[in-house]
């Protein structure tokens, strides 16, 4: 995937989802490249999925990855960072929108997965 054009105010638009794949936000990728960056692997990658774990059954899985994309890896390219999901969590992740938010409480990245049929309170914990 591959960045949208600027809108005529300026401001990049945000893709909606795509029910195959994961959507990277401008914002959150801004994020995630400004992390690789402070880590000294501006080259790297971020790999997302989903472990078992968490209050209600599984958690999200989002870490570094240095190396390049495993062979049934999806691969998301989004405003310059690429995303690595393996096969068995895009079952479970396709579709979701990867965002990061800022507010009262803290910030952090927000994921909007239109698989899931149950959150716990944080939203870090998720049942299919």
């Amino acid at each position: 995937m591959n960045a949208a054009p600027a809108s005529p105010s300026g401001a990049a638009p945000e893709a909606a989802p795509v029910p195959n794949t994961v959507v990277v936000t401008a914002r959150a990728a801004k994020v995630m490249r400004g992390q690789l960056e402070k880590r000294g692997t501006p080259t790297g990658a971020i790999r997302f999925g989903i472990r078992g774990g968490g209050c209600t059954g599984y958690s999200y899985m989002f870490q570094f990855e240095d190396g390049e994309p495993r062979p049934n890896d999806h691969v998301v390219d989004a405003y310059g960072v690429r995303v690595f999901v393996d096969p068995k969590s895009m079952v479970l992740v396709k579709g979701t929108r990867i965002d990061f938010e800022t507010g009262i409480r803290g910030h952090g990245f927000k994921f909007e997965n239109p698989n899931v049929g149950d959150s716990c309170g944080c939203g870090e914990s998720v049942a299919f």
